[in-house]
């Protein structure tokens, strides 16, 4: 691999304008903007675009199958390629469940047909049998098929033997086991907080006890087996402290947070506004304090949308009867630029959390504008602010708590193994 096949010209890399040289859908180099005459090569303005590697989204929830009024295949993966994503890992609570080989295979045969040169889908297998915590999924069979990963997703295992038997069996697959850490008997789902704002409106909270007591199982189970798991969407201080006091330890446990933890408190809800109720709920202030400095740390390793869409519907109903979750694949890089822009992350917390740790932890391709590195890179422009709207977003989902905002730059292009998807 020598002459370039396509050269993006002029973009904005670390500080300095750049061009990009691709050929057979990889890097060739990253060098100085010059007069170079590139002859043969497509030249691809950049316009003063910032560069970017593409992003990865461990945490998806796709909807397909069954439930193909809240998301799709189509349009969820729509929805990543306009944010900027070229890896994406959907969970599994589907109908049917992803605990088996075949639906494992259906939805990577959809996501081909569709989306033939990405955003690339990476299915994560249900840890149980239709996720009933009773059971254990064949997991070197889903690996076969294609899952990166393993997850009970938003329904914990109940069994802790069952539960370390489970991350066993996921490690002698080659898988990490993903734990969505709630306890199961303390206002599961609450969507609220407890605390002063749950207090107010009249709502049964969920206390942060109830994120913090199964985060320490995790952290005693990997300690013990001496194997990784990792743990969804950390919420509040206390998690934070354990996973810091783990790590000190050399537990092999990772972390993931989302946007709106580290932008938004428990007071979205103040007016019983079902577009913030998630789980784990909102916290407070100094949670989201925590949760900001254990990012900026590297005791939180990733950033995930945790992409739960649902139809108007259903969440156009009494707070305690909406479903949780926030449509989050549109709008996660432009609220990540909004916290670069505000001094709450600098870019390389930004790019480790979104693109190289990602791919650290779960073994997936990445771009460091290295040599040979997959062209999966973004051309991002900050000067184009825009409003959110439903009509802006890819994903069928218009369930954001941010819908009105103006966010503060958008994804020009998106280029998948050196093909450009957007």
């Amino acid at each position: 691999m020598s002459n370039p096949e396509f050269v993006v010209k002029g973009a904005r890399w670390r500080g300095e304008n750049v061009d990009v040289l691709v050929a057979e859908g990889r890097i060739l180099e990253l060098r100085p903007t010059g007069n170079y005459m590139y002859t043969g090569a497509q030249k691809i303005p950049a316009g003063g675009a910032l560069l970017l590697p593409a992003l990865t989204d461990c945490h998806v929830h796709l909807r397909d199958p069954g439930f193909e009024y809240k998301e799709d295949i189509v349009s969820g993966l729509g929805a990543a390629a306009q944010g900027g994503f070229a890896n994406i890992m959907c969970m599994a609570n589907t109908r049917p469940t992803n605990d088996e080989a075949a639906v494992t295979r259906m939805m990577l045969e959809k996501a081909r047909r569709a989306w033939k040169n990405g955003p690339r889908l990476f299915p994560v297998a249900a840890l149980t049998r239709g996720l009933a915590g009773t059971e254990l999924t064949e997991l070197a069979e889903m690996r076969g098929a294609g899952c990166v990963a393993a997850s009970n997703d938003g329904l914990p295992v109940r069994s802790s033997e069952l539960f370390r038997r489970g991350v066993e069996y996921a490690a002698d697959a080659g898988m990490i086991v993903i734990d969505h850490c709630e306890d199961p008997d303390m206002a599961p789902g609450a969507g609220v907080n407890e605390g002063e704002v749950s207090s107010r409106l009249g709502l049964k909270g969920q206390p942060v006890a109830a994120e913090a007591m199964q985060v320490v199982r995790d952290i005693l189970l990997a300690e013990y087996l001496g194997l990784p798991i990792h743990i969804a969407h950390v919420s509040c201080r206390q998690a934070v402290e354990l996973l810091a006091w783990a790590k000190g330890r050399g537990v092999p446990v990772t972390a993931e947070t989302c946007p709106h933890y580290l932008l938004l408190t428990d007071e979205a809800v103040h007016s019983y506004d079902t577009a913030a109720k998630v789980s784990p709920p909102l916290r407070t202030q100094d949670d989201v304090l925590a949760v900001r400095q254990a990012l900026r740390d590297g005791v939180i390793d990733i950033l995930v949308t945790d992409h739960a869409p649902h139809a108007a519907h259903e969440k156009e109903v009494p707070f305690c009867e909406a479903p949780n979750g926030i449509s989050g694949l549109d709008t996660a890089l432009p609220l990540t630029m909004r916290m670069v822009d505000e001094g709450i992350l600098d870019m390389e917390t930004a790019l480790r959390a979104w693109c190289h740790r990602p791919a650290e932890i779960f073994g997936l391709p990445v771009c460091a504008f290295n040599r040979d590195d997959p062209a999966d890179f973004v051309l991002y422009d900050p000067g184009a602010p825009w409003e959110l709207t439903p009509e802006r977003m890819r994903s069928k989902g218009k369930n954001t708590p941010f819908m009105g905002q103006t966010l503060p730059g958008r994804v020009n292009a998106l280029f998948v193994d050196g093909v450009r998807i957007v």
